[in-house]
């Protein structure tokens, strides 16, 4: 039963951008935590941002910072990941995740989300 089901991968130019989508399950979406990941070939999976069920609050790593927004919308049981000024090395595949109640102080911790989608390739061209 797929829950998760991630689009919007594909191949920009380095300075361009992408809108990533992730749709989600009713039951999921409304009583989650809703996280984005990447995981480049030979690395560790990382985050990359991240929004809260409630105040909608929203956390990135710093790498993605002033270049990457994340969002959710309620009707669709969507969240999306829009990202600009696209560099060589935000290369990867990109997941979707939730997870219920997750502390702030632990967001960026994969262990904390239990649900993910089946990923969907960004590639940037330098």
């Amino acid at each position: 039963q797929v829950q998760l089901v991630e689009s919007g991968g594909g191949l920009v130019q380095a300075g361009g951008s992408l809108k990533l989508s992730c749709e989600a399950a009713g039951r999921i979406f409304g009583s989650s935590t809703m996280g984005w990941f990447r995981q480049s070939p030979g690395k560790e999976r990382t985050f990359v941002a991240a929004i809260t069920k409630d105040s909608g609050r929203t956390y990135f790593a710093e790498s993605v910072k002033g270049r990457f927004t994340i969002s959710r919308d309620y009707a669709k049981n969507t969240v999306y990941l829009q990202m600009n000024s696209l560099q060589f090395e935000d290369t990867a595949v990109y997941y979707c995740a939730s997870g219920p109640g997750i502390p702030s102080w632990l967001i960026a911790r994969s262990q904390q989300y239990d649900v993910w989608g089946q990923g969907t390739q960004v590639t940037v061209s330098s």
